[in-house]
């Protein structure tokens, strides 16, 4: 790699872990600056939502709320790339000292930030002629296409236009501000299949390149921390590249430090992945926009360096992760981890156990699931006492579904949950009492599914898979969704896991109950009468709407052990 200019300026922080020097290039003034220009969307604390610079995020990081994009794959793409520029003038930071001044320091290194960005400006210029941020500057196919902004926009299907509020001129040309934020997702998330055969890559045949999988972050389960502010939030996100969690290496270093792309793959040499700076710039696809700073006109997307995600879990702290039964047996060695992606069917507060699993009991096999590595780190500053045991943090998962051989964006998934960072400890009680209560009202949901089978075979219905227990249980998960977000977001240091959890179980008891009471009410005379029917074990019974009633409270008391009352709390606990 060249670019060793040794009167290269520096941060100001004296923590940096390696020299910080320019890729050389010819110099210009930017077209649009990803450092100056306004494009990025946030929330601030009043709750406006506004644009502002990459150095203005992290100089106004205090007063910001929150990255707002048109999407939360932009969103987190973005934050993705601000953690880059964060690591790197920061100096990783090199471990937990490092980190704790950051934490208690009024504000983020503004200028060392300021000094970092000012080094590289040119590569964060959208229309350089030569270095182009996150594109190939002369990226062409043997034809010399012409392309449109369908290839770019994630949210308009391709050849399916009329599903889309993009139409007519909205899709002639965007703005370099929302050109930009495409880019960023681009380069994160785009679907696999061919795309367009760049001249100068080996790898194209027919003009066609062929398919290489999605954009290396549309395979994670990414997870990441939200604090009150932008500020708490990069912060939180920051895993120290220190003995013990990141693993520091020289060679790690973002794409703009390195030379600028071509055509063809880049050099396992120099792009590695040698740590997350390389993760969170990887350039899945090679990428050229069309147009002027009056407006982008059009994208060619080609294949970029390929990824395989494969036991990268001490390299990219964002994400779930789960052992691989195929690859396990194929490799014939264990563990092998891989990034889990999110249920989009479920809430992410039915998947606690995904995002908080328990720990492995000594001498156990290797664990099934591991947490996010944003999520170790926090509880370990809670067990040091750095982050007091009262804060509270949301982390929120998001995650992409990708259709027909991951060549179109199926569904785009994000949700939060507000909880104490005692959650987050893996011996905490509370965290147990959590995970088991999200257990509990799965298995109340499970009771109800059954209620409503059985109903259906008292009305005469031999079809069990009617529909009736799935519309019952998605009921059943809508009243309960916001009750446990509330009493999860209420649990603290003072709580008695115990006692939460059997207050949760009374409140589950009672709104499965009502919908079970529903149910029964609505079956009409030939579900009284019933009929008879053999059971799951192979029992002759008599299915009635009195027989189903009876079987799902014998089953809701099973599920819901905790949940008797006593006539003090029907009285105290609200309905």
């Amino acid at each position: 790699m060249t670019g060793c200019a040794s009167n290269a300026p520096t941060p100001r922080s004296t923590s940096i872990a390696k020299e910080v020097v320019p890729v050389t290039g010819s110099p210009k003034s930017a077209e649009f600056s990803l450092v100056d220009d306004a494009w990025i969307p946030v929330l601030d604390a009043a709750g406006q939502r506004r644009e502002v610079s990459l150095l203005g995020l992290f100089e106004q990081a205090g007063d910001i709320r929150m990255i707002a994009c048109e999407l939360p794959t932009q969103s987190f793409a973005i934050l993705r790339l601000a953690l880059a520029v964060l690591h790197r003038a920061t100096g990783g930071p090199p471990g937990d000292g490092a980190w704790r001044a950051l934490w208690h320091a009024r504000q983020l290194p503004v200028g060392d930030v300021a000094d970092y960005l000012g080094v590289f400006r040119d590569r964060f210029d959208l229309l350089h002629p030569e270095q182009p941020f996150y594109q190939v500057a002369d990226l062409r196919a043997a034809k010399n296409n012409t392309f449109g902004l369908e290839r770019l926009i994630a949210d308009v299907p391709n050849g399916i236009p009329f599903l889309t509020t993009r139409a007519g001129e909205g899709m002639k040309s965007i703005s370099p501000v929302e050109a930009a934020r495409w880019l960023v997702h681009c380069q994160a998330y785009d679907p696999s299949g061919i795309k367009t055969g760049a001249v100068g890559d080996p790898r194209v045949k027919g003009g066609r390149g062929y398919p290489i999988g999605v954009g290396s972050v549309g395979a994670l389960g990414g997870v990441h921390l939200e604090g009150a502010t932008l500020r708490e939030t990069l912060l939180l996100n920051l895993v120290p590249v220190a003995p013990g969690w990141q693993n520091g290496d020289d060679r790690d270093l973002p794409v703009w430090e390195r030379e600028p792309q071509t055509a063809s793959e880049e050099s396992d040499a120099t792009r590695g992945p040698y740590g997350l700076l390389s993760l969170y710039t990887w350039q899945s696809r090679r990428v050229r926009l069309f147009g002027d700073a009056s407006g982008i006109t059009g994208a060619m997307i080609a294949i970029g360096d390929r990824f395989d995600w494969q036991d990268r879990h001490l390299l990219e702290p964002m994400s779930v992760w789960g052992r691989s039964g195929p690859r396990e047996r194929e490799q014939k060695r264990t563990p092998i981890y891989l990034p889990r992606p999110h249920d989009h069917s479920r809430a992410l507060w039915r998947g606690l156990q995904t995002l908080l699993p328990a720990p492995p009991a000594p001498g156990a096999e290797p664990p099934q699931r591991l947490s996010p590595m944003v999520v170790q780190w926090l509880a370990r500053l809670t067990v040091t006492g750095v982050v007091g045991s009262d804060f509270r943090v949301r982390p929120r998962a998001t995650s992409v579904t990708y259709g027909t051989q991951q060549a179109v964006v199926d569904e785009v998934f994000s949700d939060a949950l507000t909880m104490n960072v005692l959650l987050l400890v893996e011996n905490s009680e509370l965290r147990t009492a959590a995970v088991d209560a999200a257990a509990d009202a799965e298995s109340a949901v499970k009771v109800l599914r059954r209620l409503a089978d059985n109903l259906a075979r008292a009305a005469g219905s031999r079809d069990t898979d009617s529909g009736d227990a799935e519309r019952a249980a998605e009921q059943a998960y809508a009243r309960l969704d916001q009750d446990f977000r509330d009493w999860l977001a209420r649990l603290g240091p003072d709580s008695d896991p115990v006692t939460e959890r059997a207050s949760w179980q009374r409140l589950v008891r009672r709104a499965i109950l009502r919908l079970g009471d529903e149910l029964v009410a609505a079956t009409g005379p030939a579900a009284w009468i019933g009929r008879a029917g053999v059971d799951r074990n192979g029992r002759e019974v008599h299915y009635s709407s009195s027989q189903a009633e009876a079987w799902f409270r014998v089953g809701l008391a099973k599920a819901l052990p905790m949940a008797a009352e006593t006539p003090q709390q029907r009285q105290e606990e609200p309905a």
